[in-house]
């Protein structure tokens, strides 16, 4: 019993699972479709309309056939009764049997002096003295029990003609009658109640051939009304959808897709300006990827024409530095900043070269799988000096387990090194935190400052080139403000993420995120934007471990958690 219990309710649960998804499908067709949605507007506007007016005409018909056909009956029934009455007047009867005879003659005359079908019923009144001897004659005893007590009451009472509605059985079925009574003298015998009984079946005929006929003309003007609807919308509904795929290929980069004009209506005129539109948006793009293309290769040949000259500069400036200790010190101190400026200079060039590369589409990962962990490792070590010098404390915590991704190692050390030196840049003596995750899809570098911050406005423009959220301060460590717009280009061409977060006076906070193996698409990172809490000042994870300014965990320790590199304090520190 259970196991058929068991059957019976995964089998309402597979229908049930089955129509939520026809519904949904529906649904979604309805909703996708605006031909399907103004014909099944017009449709339902239709159905509704026609079934009002059936039902008016219906109900009409009806009223008008019985209102008809009573007036009929009564007046039949009247002319009947005035008919068996001068009959019994005129009759010489003076005995029962006599009067029995009289009755029983009588009712087959009235039966068929009127309608065909009609019943007669001729009895007794309530309460007559009338001999007991003498019977109710009636032409279908079977039928008596549809005169109903409260029609002889009102029949008895003698004035005039009482009529009821009833429903007359007819082979197993019932169909609609009117039983008429009065009331008549009969000689010896007293007064008798005289019922007709009257059958509306051929009304009920005729009034279900009306239906019928008014069913079928609604179904066929339905059918005309979605015929017509369709077409209509089809009409107007497939030119926008023409314009729509035209739109999405112009979208893809298809600029030569125009719309097909026919005739001189609205849709034409729609095409014409939609065509016209598309073209002044070709020639627009065209000649803007033609100011684009001699605006990248202007960048990326003045680049390399500066190389020449800037060689033969920097041969100049390093004799001259070599021999600054010879000079007098304004002519030193002249030198040193010549020495720096073109460190800056070069390293500009070298930025924009990069950047015209991207621009030009023309830069290529050089994947290979390598552990992240030995990257940021790396990326550490170049810039524990600077982290030194601003006497910036430098943690790095690393996942356990494996990071190892297909990776171009040098795109993701120049991200990870622009990360740190502008973290430390701007940590203002605080604390700089780098954590390494790691799952499934996905690997990513998370790292955190508590330094000036950024506003929540500045975080939107903070990877756009040459931007700086405060243009006056200065880039004490030599930026060219190309870095993270160029961090931004290489996390993206490994199909990766990088994030920035930041508020004023609270720190800032950047994320790397990067899929494991070329074509998965990320849908999360292992590390939330943010995550850590601030780490305080002096505090040393590992306490009771020793670390110079520039300790590096061994690569194969790297697994294991925490890490920590610090530079020295400053004085600030304990």
């Amino acid at each position: 019993m259970r196991d058929v219990l068991r059957r019976a309710r995964r089998a309402v649960r597979r229908t049930a699972a089955r129509v939520r998804r026809r519904g949904r499908r529906a649904t979604l067709a309805w909703r996708s479709s605006m031909q399907l949605r103004v014909t099944s507007s017009a449709l339902t506007i239709g159905v509704v309309a026609v079934a009002l007016l059936s039902t008016y005409l219906s109900s009409t018909i009806r009223d008008g056939l019985f209102e008809q056909r009573l007036e009929e009956v009564l007046l039949e029934s009247a002319r009947s009764t005035a008919q068996a009455q001068a009959t019994f007047t005129s009759a010489p009867a003076t005995g029962t049997t006599q009067v029995q005879s009289l009755l029983n003659d009588t009712l087959p005359v009235l039966q068929a002096g009127g309608s065909a079908g009609r019943e007669v019923f001729l009895w007794r009144a309530t309460g007559s003295t009338a001999p007991a001897s003498v019977l109710d004659p009636s032409t279908a005893p079977q039928l008596a029990p549809l005169v109903s007590a409260d029609l002889r009451a009102s029949t008895s009472t003698g004035d005039g003609q009482r009529w009821q509605s009833v429903a007359v059985p007819v082979d197993g079925q019932e169909v609609p009658g009117v039983i008429v009574g009065a009331t008549v003298d009969v000689p010896v015998a007293g007064t008798y109640e005289l019922y007709f009984l009257y059958s509306m079946e051929p009304e009920e005929t005729t009034l279900a051939f009306v239906q019928q006929v008014l069913g079928i003309a609604g179904a066929v003007l339905i059918t005309i009304l979605a015929v017509i609807t369709w077409t209509v919308t089809r009409q107007a509904v497939k030119p926008v959808q023409r314009a729509a795929e035209v739109a999405e290929r112009l979208a893809d980069g298809h600029l030569g897709e125009r719309l097909p004009v026919r005739g001189e209506d609205e849709m034409a005129t729609l095409a014409r300006s939609f065509n016209e539109m598309a073209a002044s948006l070709q020639d627009q793009i065209q000649r803007l990827d033609e100011l684009s293309t001699l605006q990248r290769r202007f960048v990326s040949d003045v680049s390399h024409e500066l190389r020449t000259p800037l060689t033969t500069v920097r041969m100049a400036s390093e004799m001259i530095y070599a021999h600054r200790d010879d000079l007098d010190p304004v002519l030193k101190r002249s030198a040193e900043l010549l020495q720096t400026q073109l460190d800056r200079f070069e390293d500009l060039l070298a930025d924009l070269l990069e950047i015209s590369r991207f621009d030009a589409g023309a830069a290529v990962l050089d994947a290979e799988s390598r552990d992240l962990r030995d990257v940021v490792t790396s990326a550490i070590d170049q810039a524990m000096p600077l982290a030194e010098h601003k006497g910036v404390w430098l943690s790095a915590t690393y996942c356990e387990g494996s990071a190892t991704a297909d990776i171009d190692p040098r795109r993701v050390e120049r991200i990870v090194r622009n990360l740190l030196v502008n973290a430390i840049e701007h940590a203002e003596n605080g604390p700089v935190e780098v954590r390494v995750a790691a799952n499934a899809q996905a690997v990513a570098v998370h790292v955190r400052d508590h330094g000036i911050g950024m506003a929540k406005d500045d975080v939107e423009h903070v990877f756009d080139r040459f931007w700086r959220a405060d243009p006056a301060r200065a880039r004490t460590t030599g930026g060219t403000g190309l870095g993270l717009a160029i961090s931004l280009e290489d996390a993206l061409l490994h199909g990766g993420w990088l994030d920035a977060w930041g508020r004023p006076r609270q720190g800032a906070a950047f994320r790397l995120t990067l899929p494991r193996r070329a074509g998965i698409v990320l849908a999360g990172s292992p590390v939330e934007l943010v995550g850590a809490e601030p780490l305080e000042r002096g505090d040393d994870p590992r306490p009771h471990e020793e670390h110079g300014p520039a300790t590096l965990p061994a690569l194969d320790a790297l697994s294991t958690v925490p890490v920590t590199h610090h530079a020295p304090d400053r004085g600030e520190h304990p």
